[in-house]
């Protein structure tokens, strides 16, 4: 009876063996799917925030740009479109911000919209041991919530040159003090989300860059 339960534990040896190499493999294979899963994962996160980066960056440059020339509306449109901005520093800004997520970029992967959008497409690679590398690629948008309609300019009445003749002998009338300059007024017709902005010359502010334009992130189909 022995040698038979003996000779049963023998051939049941085998098939625990390839039973525990069975169980190990598929856990093997999860684990690997798992970690693809998961630097695909982090290379999305990576790019969505350097794209987000680049296009705040640019809405930032846009703003300052703008308090610059902010007493010459002539000099709005640009500003006003979101097209004013050095794409050099926002794709700076990406990195930095792919690189906190353990991502590069690589030359040219930072590039502008084109197509009439303004904003940023980002392709990252993720950092670390060659087989665990990623790419993914990420769009952000600068969309305008201003517009600007210059108000109307009252033309001053013409007034008619009235000197009388003065009689021989009689001392001219004095020329009239100039009239001081006027104050400044206010630059009106700026509109940003429905609410009306006023410019003081005195003070001159914009609404913040957040007021001033939406920066967001958008799908290949869009």
């Amino acid at each position: 009876m022995r040698s038979g339960h003996a000779r049963d534990s023998g051939q049941a040896f085998p098939v625990y063996i390839a039973a525990v190499g069975g169980l190990l493999f598929l856990a093997f294979a999860y684990f690997m799917i798992g970690q693809v899963a998961s630097t695909r994962n982090s290379a999305q996160t990576a790019a969505d925030a350097a794209a987000l980066a680049a296009a705040q960056d640019a809405r930032e440059q846009l703003r300052r740009g703008w308090i610059d020339v902010i007493l010459d509306p002539g000099q709005w449109g640009r500003f006003l479109e979101g097209k004013e901005y050095a794409d050099r520093s926002a794709c700076q800004q990406a990195a930095v911000f792919a690189s906190r997520n353990r991502a590069n970029i690589a030359n040219g992967e930072c590039i502008r919209l084109a197509g009439g959008r303004e904003g940023f497409s980002v392709t990252v690679r993720t950092a670390g041991a060659e087989e665990w590398h990623a790419t993914a690629s990420a769009k952000a948008v600068i969309e305008p919530k201003c517009t600007f309609e210059a108000p109307e300019v009252p033309v001053p009445e013409e007034s008619e040159p009235g000197t009388e003749p003065t009689e021989p002998g009689e001392d001219p009338e004095p020329e009239p003090e100039p009239e001081p300059e006027p104050e400044p007024e206010p630059i009106t017709g700026l509109t940003c989300d429905d609410e009306d902005w006023a410019v003081d010359p005195d003070d001159p502010m914009l609404p913040s860059a957040t007021d001033l334009f939406t920066v967001r992130l958008i799908g290949n189909d869009e």
